[in-house]
Order: C-alpha cells, then sequence, then structure tokens
C-alpha cells in the first residue's frame, strides 16, 4: 500500500504540472479534459495513477480496509518529496519536522488501531444507507466548490475528490469480498458501481488540482480518502478496533496525523509560486 501511495503522490504532481496551465474558466468544462489528453506530462500521470489504483486493489484483498487506507496518509509526505523535485523546490527544516510527526503519528494510529474481522458482504440495504450518505456529502462539498474560486474551492473540491476515493474503496472491498467467496465478477454489483465512480472520480481529481496549487487540494486526497474508508470499515463492514489503553494511542496518532498534515497544508513547497527554490549557483 505504501507503493501505491508513492504512485498516487506522482501522478498528483504530474497532473498538476499539466493542469496549472488551465484557465480558471476551463473549470468544470470538457475542453480541460480535451486539452490534458494532448499532454505526454498529464498522460504519464494517468497511467501512474492506474498502477497505483490496481496496487491499491490487490492490497484491499488481502486485509481489512480500515488498516489498509490509513497508509495512504504517506501520500502527502510523498508529494511533497516529489514536487521538490519536478519544481526545483527546496524543502524547508519545518517541513521536515511535520513529516516526521506525520509519519509517528500515522504509524501510532495503525499500530493502534489494529482492525480485524469484519465483512464488506453486508445486506444490501446497509451499502445503500452507506452510499447514499457519502454521495450526500461529496455532492454538498461539490455544490460549494463550485461556488468558491481558487484555493477555497480546491480544497473543497480535494476533500470531496477525496471521499468520492473512500467510497471507491469501499466498492473494491465489496467486489474483492464477494469474488474471494465464489462470486463472479460481473455479477457483482459493486464491480458496476466502482465503474460509474470511476469518472465521476477522475473528473472532480482534475478540476481540484486545476483549480489551485498543491497545498489547497493535496491534504483533502490525504485525509479524507482514509477517514471515509475506516468509517466504512467500522461502521459499516462491523471491522474491530482495538479498544482499551489502544484507544489512546490511536487518537494520539490521528492527532499527531492532523497537527503534521495541517502544517504540511501551509508548506510554500506546493506553490511554486512563493516556495524557495534550490540554489543554482
Amino acid at each position: 500500500m505504501i507503493v501505491a501511495a508513492l504512485l498516487n503522490a506522482s501522478a498528483s504532481v504530474l497532473q498538476r504540472r499539466a493542469t496549472k496551465a488551465e484557465p480558471e474558466s476551463a473549470a468544470f468544462s470538457l475542453r480541460m479534459v480535451l486539452d490534458l489528453v494532448r499532454q505526454p506530462v498529464w498522460i504519464l500521470g494517468i497511467l501512474t495513477m492506474i498502477a497505483g489504483f490496481l496496487l491499491h486493489a490487490v492490497s484491499l484483498s488481502l486485509s481489512q480496509i480500515a488498516l489498509v487506507q490509513p497508509l495512504l496518509v504517506s501520500e502527502l509526505p510523498f508529494t511533497l518529496l516529489l514536487a521538490s523535485w519536478a519544481f526545483g523546490l527546496r524543502i524547508p527544516r519545518r517541513d521536515w519536522g511535520a513529516i516526521a510527526m506525520q509519519s509517528a503519528g500515522l504509524a501510532a494510529f495503525v499500530g493502534c488501531l489494529s482492525p480485524t474481522g469484519g465483512d464488506p458482504r453486508v445486506p444490501t440495504a446497509t451499502w445503500v444507507l452507506g452510499v447514499g450518505v457519502t454521495v450526500t456529502a461529496v455532492a454538498a462539498l461539490v455544490v460549494l466548490g463550485y461556488r468558491g474560486r481558487h484555493e477555497h474551492r480546491a480544497a473543497l473540491l480535494g476533500v470531496a475528490t477525496g471521499a468520492t476515493f473512500g467510497l471507491n474503496s469501499a466498492l473494491i472491498a465489496g467486489v474483492a469480498a464477494e469474488v474471494g467467496h465464489g462470486g463472479g465478477l460481473l455479477t457483482t454489483w459493486q464491480t458496476y458501481g466502482v465503474i460509474a465512480l470511476a469518472p465521476t472520480s477522475f473528473f472532480l481529481l482534475q478540476n481540484a488540482l486545476q483549480a489551485g496549487n498543491l497545498v489547497a487540494s493535496q491534504p483533502g486526497f490525504t485525509l479524507t480518502n482514509p477517514l471515509v474508508s475506516v468509517a466504512w470499515g467500522l461502521a459499516v463492514f462491523n471491522e474491530q478496533a482495538r479498544g482499551g489503553v489502544f484507544v489512546i494511542g490511536t487518537i494520539a496518532g490521528a492527532v499527531l496525523i492532523g497537527v503534521g498534515t495541517a502544517q504540511l497544508a501551509r508548506s510554500r513547497l506546493l506553490d511554486p509560486a512563493t516556495a524557495p527554490r534550490e540554489s543554482t549557483g
């Protein structure tokens, strides 16, 4: 899953390089996508994203969604490191500290949460309720994002995109569970849910990347995806997290992740217009 996070981070940076040249008037239009498909760096970003998706699907088929998805938090530090290389930027000392904090929080969160059990093969009514709540939240974020401008729009669409990624992960887990118990890939309704959700996620991602710099949109991708996925694992799939003193460790890890992410969200590294650049002399 760590490799999948690295591939996702690479895809974000590559696609941001392509979309940053698109005018704001192109947002939410087919013209933007038609312009992007003519850019090799954007195509490479899409291929990288597909590779990350495939590794992601394999990971979900092998473990609980509430355990696998939080590892995607490592995508943000990877994005910072890759952006420093792609845009010729220098990583400030403060950002290194935030990366260390987020990494420590991730280790504590995953180690203490350590979910077990659960089964995505829950009643259809439970699936419908979970999907309905998630889709409603995404729709509200998209409406607010559409009305916003620049970084405000990018942040809201980033959160909406992360939520659709989390929902997509839940659907993939459902497909893996059905196939693993003898069901057919093409006879499992979640397969068609993944197919239907994919273009929506893709469209939201491109608009989030186009609306502002990565510092605005990337935290939404990074935190909302695992947050929604953990909620699905615990509330819908009946996965069981550790109790007792481990709850304290889980909360402490979540706080470290949140604080580290908030610091990284203010980093100048992901804003090429203001970030310190590598010395050339």
